[in-house]
């Protein structure tokens, strides 16, 4: 595997999520499951859950373990990983702007992603100590 999933899985571990390889390995497939996350949101809404999106058939059944999750809880920790692990594989570090500008390229931003974001600042800080706990609160929102 590559620099960019080693980042990328040790931030959303960090979180206590999953992250598949298979779904995340990459940038490009990180983008691309991000992507299909977001547009499922943009039409069941931002309570959808990661169980609903695997009932629909969205192929990410390696997440069946946070089934509970809300999926915009979880894709806004993907999209905080990608930023983490690209500004770490690419310049060793990250900031806010830096996830949002990761958000703005691949077009992954939404109204609600910098609320999110504000909200729990543990998804792209490893420093903080209860971002663990982040996944709990988020199940069903």
């Amino acid at each position: 595997m590559s620099d960019f999933y080693d980042y990328f899985k040790e931030n959303t571990e960090g979180l206590g999520l999953p992250a598949p390889a298979s779904l995340f390995g990459s940038v490009q497939a990180a983008v691309a499951n991000a992507s299909v996350i977001l547009s499922q949101i943009d039409k069941f809404g931002r309570a959808v859950t990661i169980g609903e999106l695997i009932g629909a058939g969205t192929r990410l059944e390696g997440l069946g373990i946070i089934a509970a999750c809300s999926a915009s809880f979880y894709v806004g920790s993907v999209i905080g990983s990608i930023a983490v692990a690209t500004g770490r594989s690419l310049a060793g570090g990250t900031s806010m702007a830096d996830i949002l500008h990761t958000a703005y390229r691949y077009k992954l931003k939404r109204p609600w992603l910098i609320h999110d974001l504000r909200r729990w600042p543990g998804i792209c800080d490893a420093s903080m100590a209860v971002r663990k706990t982040y996944r709990f609160q988020m199940v069903n929102i």
